[in-house]
């Protein structure tokens, strides 16, 4: 896990970036708590070691630390759940302390670490940094590529990445202001994924990148954990 201090950022993409999305209007959010996050994606060995089995979509030796992939958002939520219970009764985790998937907010945040730009690098695309535009035809090991300033590796390519929100373009759209450790509840069956894979061009792994699929598909997807005492978000949509 990594530590990820709080503070104010703006969420999505300026209208000059290039390849972007009409749904990545900037606003101004604020983060006002700090969190844990995993540093690493969630691996194939660690899902399997709290679970007891893998997905049936998996890539590669397991003896490898490669991102679990083919995980449904139902799956990611068990995991934590899981996780949760196993470490509280291990006395690892203080009472009250649970894992979880991030918002979409606290993702794009740690994903950017304070950098403005299109990617945590830079704008420009640098294929030493992330695994995408399929140039190693697969997942990579989750410490291939170099972290970022806060410590994450891979929040941009390997295996996109679910996050606890539902998908809704248009309230995502209409924030104004600085909104506080928003979360979006409800509007739509789709929960949003972040990040982008190794199968996906430059345009789909950048930091305001945005997609979704229902609870149940599973694709090239993985997930990473965020730890810390629950709190209700302040701005539920």
């Amino acid at each position: 896990m990594v530590s990820i201090p709080p503070g104010t950022f703006t969420m999505g993409s300026p209208a000059s970036e290039p390849a972007r999305f009409e749904d990545e209007d900037p606003h101004q959010v604020t983060i006002t708590r700090g969190f844990c996050m995993g540093q690493y994606e969630v691996t194939q060995a660690e899902y399997s070691n709290v679970m007891g089995v893998l997905p049936s979509v998996n890539w590669g030796e397991t003896t490898l630390p490669l991102p679990v992939l083919g995980v449904t958002w139902n799956d990611a939520v068990g995991y934590c759940a899981a996780l949760s219970d196993r470490e509280q009764a291990a006395g690892r985790l203080p009472m009250g302390w649970r894992y979880r998937l991030p918002t979409e907010a606290e993702w794009e945040y740690a994903c950017r670490a304070g950098i403005p730009t299109a990617r945590w690098w830079g704008d420009e695309w640098n294929a030493a940094y992330a695994n995408a535009d399929l140039k190693h035809k697969g997942t990579t090991e989750v410490d291939r590529f170099p972290p970022n300033p806060w410590g994450s590796h891979d929040m941009i390519g390997n295996v996109w990445e679910w996050c606890d929100d539902v998908h809704d373009a248009k309230v995502y759209s209409q924030r104004s202001g600085v909104t506080s450790d928003p979360l979006v509840t409800s509007g739509s069956e789709y929960r949003v994924l972040r990040g982008g894979s190794w199968g996906n061009s430059q345009r789909y792994v950048r930091a305001a990148i945005r997609d979704s699929f229902s609870p149940g598909d599973r694709n090239l997807i993985g997930f990473r954990v965020v730890g810390g005492a629950r709190q209700d978000s302040s701005a539920s949509f």
